[in-house]
């Protein structure tokens, strides 16, 4: 079966964490967000999800050269990052987009699907 990248993005001028949300605001997610996952799982189709911190906590890795070079800040600035997501199994992308769908709308957040590219054979 195919797997797909489910992707929440988040904006960069805010870069909201569980930390800085209101406790019933937080309450309210982490509930919709549970119970999206346990759909999922009852369903067979994840495979595993995550919620990440802010890019200003990223530390960027270039060991290309001669010396290993480190960061403090993200390989990338765009205007929205990458929050949270989960890599499902699905037998083609309808049904993927079908997860999203109900992940949009029990998050309240527009949601990407990306198909894992495959060796070819």
């Amino acid at each position: 079966m195919t797997q797909y990248l489910l992707s929440m993005p988040h904006d960069s001028a805010e870069e909201p964490t569980m930390a800085t949300m209101e406790p019933a605001e937080l309450e309210a997610a982490l509930a919709a967000a549970g119970a999206f996952i346990e759909e999922l799982t009852a369903s067979g189709a994840l495979v595993f999800a995550g919620g990440l911190h802010p890019p200003s906590t990223a530390v960027t890795v270039d060991n290309t050269g001669e010396h290993l070079a480190l960061a403090d800040e993200p390989f990338t600035r765009a205007p929205e990052y990458l929050g949270g997501f989960w890599v499902i199994e699905a037998p083609d992308q309808e049904v993927a987009v079908h997860w999203a769908a109900k992940a949009s709308k029990a998050l309240g957040a527009r949601i990407e699907v990306r198909t894992f590219q495959e060796v070819p054979a």
